[in-house]
């Protein structure tokens, strides 16, 4: 009954009313925080013997399987795991220094094929052999309720890898703790990322245009959508665009919805009035001209071509890991021309989760690996100088907006904490839903044709119904509002 229960949720073709608590997206955004139990036998009963190995210190495998949807994870563990010896030169497998192998096994998030593999893999765990075993698996906010949530049990409870998320991880952000739990409170996942956005800049730009590029007078143009939008207009006479495209203002608006997208045994996804205000607003700026119009969307050669010093772009909305790991390598020009301001509105985008699969045969390591990344505030505070990341250490990052220290040379030597920490303070967490990654790509995918011009408005609708029954078959309903 448990493996039948775990591939129905994890294909994603639950009927309503069949898993009371499937997705557990309002229940897992309310969950009160500091209420996990010692390591204990509310496990659900799993039938691996994960949990087992991990509270009796049993001999631990030889190969370490991470599935991860970027290379990023492996670069952040690589920077503040002392065990790894080396990495072979196509970055496929390291090496510990007690002969240990991590596997990191990759697959685009796009389109869900990382879930699809790794929900491949998770339904096969029971019988795979120990190295073939999944051992630890990244999950993004955009999906991450479907992963931890009691029932299905292929996430392990942090308690039963011996972290007592009182104590070991108190210095997280609640809300990461708490989107990380199931619906009674069990936290099984944990994350080194905090990811409130801000708006990044071109200093060059902004001094062409409006004679300074100080942060705190540029944030006054962008202080709001109404004064963005006279902003770009002062940008469009100098012959350069507000933003790429329309795709980098969705998460401003899609991060700021009322409710979930799907709440938890329900049939129905509902689409937020936030997400049509994207819709319309993309509309009057596209015909306006404040977007470029040789950029479609994000993660294309146009997108990346237009952080480049030839762009006539002047900024783009990212929370930090998009500073470091999109514009940095995309930025042909000198360090220093870029700079960080308020958003228009506060927005939160992304935050990558580390998560031990139930019957890993490594918990061990694995436990060592998420208190290394997520739970120690010497590494949590190397990642934020290194890599510009607003990190999972309330402490840590307190401290950082007053310390020099933490100024990025990107960013011309300026300490963008301040700034991201407004933003965070500011955020109303979008509800989280085991829909949200396929209803975030679904509905770009489907206005994407309408604001290029291509079909019209009720068309556009009409397909994102069509694509979003077709990725969750089990839904029967589209609430538009």
């Amino acid at each position: 009954m448990k493996r039948r229960l775990i591939s129905v949720l994890l294909a994603a073709t639950v009927v309503a009313g069949t898993l009371a608590g499937c997705g557990g997206g309002s229940d897992a955004g309310s969950a009160d925080q500091g209420t996990a139990p010692p390591p204990a036998a509310s496990n659900g009963g799993s039938e691996d013997a994960g949990s087992d190995a991990a509270t009796a210190g049993g001999e631990e495998g030889k190969v370490i399987n991470i599935y991860s949807f970027n290379d990023e994870l492996r670069t952040r563990i690589t920077a503040v795991y002392p065990a790894i010896e080396h990495t072979s030169d196509d970055g496929t497998v390291s090496t510990l220094n007690d002969g240990t192998e991590i596997h990191w096994i990759i697959n685009p998030n796009q389109d869900g094929v990382y879930q699809d593999k790794l929900d491949e893999a998770l339904l096969n765990q029971a019988d795979a052999a120990a190295d073939d075993k999944v051992d630890l698996f990244a999950a993004e906010l955009d999906y991450i309720v479907k992963y931890t949530d009691a029932d299905i049990d292929v996430a392990m409870p942090l308690a039963d890898l011996g972290i007592n998320p009182d104590s070991d991880l108190s210095d997280q952000f609640a809300f990461t703790k708490t989107v990380a739990s199931d619906a009674n409170g069990v936290q099984r996942a944990s994350t080194w990322q905090v990811c409130p956005g801000v708006l990044v800049y071109r200093r060059d730009i902004a001094k062409d245009v409006f004679g300074t590029d100080d942060p705190v007078e540029i944030g006054k143009k962008t202080a709001d959508w109404a004064t963005m939008k006279t902003t770009a207009e002062e940008l469009k006479a100098k012959g350069y665009y507000a933003f790429s495209s329309y795709a980098d203002t969705f998460r401003t608006y899609g991060n700021n919805i009322a409710g979930p997208w799907g709440e938890a045994g329900s049939t129905t996804i509902k689409v937020d009035q936030k997400v049509l205000d994207w819709v319309n607003d993309s509309k009057e700026w596209m015909d306006a001209g404040y977007f470029d119009p040789t950029v479609t969307g994000q993660w294309t050669s146009d997108w990346f071509t237009a952080m480049s010093s030839s762009a006539k772009v002047f900024a783009f909305l990212f929370p930090a890991w998009g500073i470091d790991t999109q514009m940095v390598p995309n930025w042909d020009g000198e360090e220093g021309v870029w700079a960080a301001t308020n958003a228009p509105l506060p927005y939160n985008w992304g935050g990558t989760y580390l998560v031990a699969a139930t019957g890993t045969d490594n918990p061990g390591h694995v436990k060592d690996i998420i208190m290394a990344l997520t739970g120690s505030q010497d590494n949590l505070t190397k990642v934020a100088k290194e890599y510009t990341e607003f990190t999972n250490a309330q402490s840590v990052m307190d401290a950082a907006a007053s310390n020099d220290e933490f100024n990025s040379a990107f960013l011309g030597s300026q300490n963008p904490y301040g700034y991201f920490a407004d933003s965070l303070s500011s955020i109303k967490m979008a509800p989280l839903s085991a829909y949200d990654q396929g209803c975030v790509e679904l509905i770009q995918n489907a206005f994407d044709d309408y604001l290029q011009g291509q079909i019209d408005y009720d068309t556009a609708k009409a397909n994102f119904e069509t694509a979003i029954m077709e990725r969750y078959p089990e839904i029967t309903e589209i609430q538009w509002p």
